[in-house]
């Protein structure tokens, strides 16, 4: 998983791959088939073990998941030893089979559906405006994402990428104010 995120799938040779397992290559293909397989499942991995670390969904609200979503993506992905998001640069993998495009769309589905899911438990628990189109939402929030890891590919730091976070939050639709006996509640004015 390591290699793979740093290199990419294209630039990683068999022979980074077995230096790194400390294995030879025919134990490499009896393990795992090809490089292809291999390079699933760390993406199986790292989504398995990455996007636990973050459990966004306990969130009491669904705006508070996205934050905290948002803050640990851009506080994972500002480290110099990882910069940037494995499951995004899997967009944009070429040269490999259908097979492992067709895989690697299904893993990044279920991360979007088990997103979206939240924002719409949100709707039906009332913190989350009625109408709010779920699926464009979740939809921004990935473009969100994966621009985010592509800035911290080209070097973004963790302020920077908490700062893009911060904007991204600004969109979340908010809740229509409250009337508060007879009047309505006025929002408070920034500092």
């Amino acid at each position: 998983m390591e290699i793979f995120w740093r290199k990419g799938l294209e630039a990683t040779s068999l022979s980074d791959l077995t230096a790194a397992m400390g294995i030879n290559p025919p134990s490499l293909y009896a393990a795992f088939g090809d490089k292809e397989r291999l390079f699933l499942e760390a993406v199986v991995h790292y989504e398995d073990t990455r996007f636990a670390l973050c459990p966004y969904v306990e969130e009491p609200t669904a705006r508070a998941a996205v934050e905290r979503l948002l803050r640990h993506v851009a506080d994972e992905m500002a480290t110099p030893e990882h910069p940037g998001c494995l499951m995004v640069m899997t967009m944009a993998i070429s040269g490999c089979s259908q097979e492992l495009k067709d895989a690697l769309a299904q893993v990044r589905a279920e991360v979007r559906d088990r997103f979206q899911a939240r924002i719409e438990r949100g709707l039906r628990e009332g913190d989350v405006p009625a109408g709010t189109d779920a699926a464009a939402l979740t939809d921004f929030y990935g473009a969100v994402i994966s621009g985010m890891a592509l800035l911290a590919r080209s070097g973004a730091n963790r302020k920077s990428l908490r700062a893009t976070a911060g904007q991204a939050l600004r969109v979340f639709p908010e809740l229509p104010e409250r009337p508060v006996r007879g009047r309505h509640r006025r929002k408070p004015q920034p500092a």
